[in-house]
């Protein structure tokens, strides 16, 4: 069950406020000075009133917050309210300054970056990822975590990837499904049922399981995961100021009741803990949390497990071949047109010509309900597809056009490739990368190429 936010509270100003002009006029002539000299010495300095009282600190804190309680227990995790675009001034991101995209300590750190999921519109997606996150963070590693279909021979685009830590396209299997998975979770707007979300959740977490193995093997430990899905694509680079130390960072929108997860970003510990999808099942069921979706299920994680986190507009959007109702009802899916300014923040997207835009998105938005599938659309960054058919003819040039000349390579290299080329490509990805588990080459390029050919 989804405890509702209470509405935000002030915390109670520092002392010295207490002590106004008005009340130490009077005051100066009778007070003694070592008297005086200690009151102004404790109006001076900052004062948590709650520092004496743990207990009450932390009840009255609590309160300040938005996120998912234990059904039976108060909270004991604040965060910033997930429907909150920018994080609050008292965290401190790795880099403030405008004037260095990449600050000494950023270029020191260790990045995984972890993809997941299927190759649907890869040839879409994939250029964007390489461009606007591995490419702008030299020093990070890819790890490729997706089940095998006839779109995985579309990942021979990674071949321009230097860093190629690991690599898993697996054969789709039936997971088991466990009682607490199946009292936890629920089957509810999800695609494919309880099973599309313990496959999600299984992509996951065994890029974790990469991330730790790869960790082992070179006797080091990462400074940071970025985790982001397959589908993505992303329109401007991932900005250092998304790096923030102790907290976990999400898109803000498109909730369903939750937290967005279409993207983390955190240190090893908090990511840890975010990715861990399956694992802690267990606990949200020993904690009494019953039918929860991805997002509600992904906010509990955090929150039992005391992870802070904090929302930011981010570049990016989720290229879906779905078809949604148009317009959009109060708790409809708006698609994003793909050339909407943004940051979409993991909206729903496709290339197509606009149908609503300015007033009229406008009109839409203030009619979905905010807490559900939504994305920021104010001041023009967002533009609406109609989304109730397939994709439109031309989508291909309306793509080209909103992409640019060099992401656009990818779609076409993609529609012109050879099976050889495909083979060729693969085969080099295997010398460079670290660890490399998949079906033989042949067999992922074959299914995807060999009718075309």
């Amino acid at each position: 069950m989804i405890v509702q936010s209470p509405q935000k509270m002030t915390i109670p100003p520092f002392m010295s406020r207490w002590f106004s002009d008005l009340y130490w006029k009077p005051l100066l002539f009778t007070i003694p000075p070592l008297t005086l000299l200690l009151l102004l010495t404790v109006s001076l300095t900052p004062i948590n009133p709650f520092s004496s009282f743990p207990p009450l600190a932390s009840q009255f804190l609590n309160k300040t917050a938005s996120l998912i309680t234990r059904p039976s227990a108060a909270a004991t995790t604040t965060s910033t309210s997930s429907n909150s675009s920018i994080a609050p001034p008292s965290l401190a991101p790795v880099n403030r300054s405008g004037s260095n995209p990449l600050n000494d300590e950023l270029r020191r750190s260790r990045m995984a970056v972890c993809l997941v999921g299927g190759a649907r519109r890869f040839e879409l997606t994939g250029p964007s990822i390489v461009k606007n996150i591995i490419e702008v963070y030299p020093n990070s590693d890819l790890f490729l975590h997706s089940n095998f279909d006839d779109k995985a021979f579309k990942f021979s685009l990674l071949k321009s990837v230097s860093r190629l830590a690991s690599v898993r396209i697996i054969h789709p299997k039936l997971l088991p499904e466990t009682l607490p998975q199946l009292r936890v979770l629920t089957a509810a707007n999800s695609p494919n049922g309880i099973q599309g979300l313990l496959q999600y959740f299984n992509l996951v977490e065994g890029c974790l399981t990469m991330i730790q193995e790869f960790q082992t093997l070179n006797g080091f430990k990462y400074d940071w995961i970025i985790r982001t899905r397959v589908d993505g694509y992303w329109n401007a680079p991932l900005g250092p100021e998304n790096f923030i130390p102790g907290h976990y960072l999400v898109p803000p929108g498109s909730t369903y009741g939750g937290l967005n997860d279409r993207l983390g970003i955190g240190d090893l510990k908090t990511s840890t803990v975010a990715l861990s999808r399956l694992s802690l099942v267990p606990q949200l069921d020993a904690a009494g949390f019953h039918q929860l979706n991805s997002e509600t299920a992904f906010k509990a994680q955090l929150t039992t497990q005391g992870v802070p986190f904090v929302t930011r507009r981010l570049p990016f959007c989720i290229v879906t071949d779905r078809r949604y109702e148009f317009p959009p009802k109060r708790f409809g899916v708006p698609v994003a047109a793909l050339s909407s300014p943004g940051p979409l923040s993991g909206a729903k997207c496709r290339p197509c010509n606009p149908v609503c835009e300015g007033s009229c998105a406008g009109n839409v938005m203030e009619s979905l309900y905010k807490g559900w599938s939504w994305t920021a659309w104010e001041n023009g960054t967002l533009k609406l597809c109609d989304a109730h058919g397939e994709w439109g003819r031309g989508w291909e040039k309306i793509f080209d056009r909103v992409a640019g000349k060099e992401l656009a390579t990818g779609r076409k290299m993609i529609s012109g490739l050879k099976e050889k080329q495909c083979l060729d490509d693969f085969n080099e990805m295997k010398k460079r990368a670290f660890k490399w588990d998949s079906p033989p080459v042949e067999e992922i390029c074959r299914l995807g190429l060999g009718q075309k050919n």
